[in-house]
């Protein structure tokens, strides 16, 4: 009983050195997310059903800068009160998850 016992411990201290020993290298990846392009326009271009939705949105809101892409959704720069924000928008005013 005596070998039993005693090879079982050397049979788990051997397993945990083992384990020990192993050495893992992870490889690191970066992802980069290209947007369309926006160019500025100016803030007549923008269409009413935007201008609605930012208004219905953000009681209040300046907009500051608009830029547009070639999918026609809009980059607005906009400012309520003290506080910056900038969202997106496509062409019928709804609002857009970038």
């Amino acid at each position: 009983m005596k070998k039993v016992i005693l090879s079982a411990v050397i049979l788990l201290g051997t397993m945990s050195i083992q384990a020990n020993a192993l050495t893992v290298t992870r490889d690191s990846k970066t992802t980069v997310v290209f947007q369309s392009e926006y160019t500025e326009v100016a803030a007549d271009a923008v269409p009413a059903a935007v201008k609605t939705a930012l208004q219905t949105a953000y009681p209040g809101a300046k907009l500051d800068k608009a830029f547009v892409n070639e999918k026609k959704e809009y980059k607005l720069e906009i400012s309520v009160g003290d506080q910056k924000a900038t969202v997106y928008s496509d062409v019928n005013g709804n609002w857009l998850k970038i």
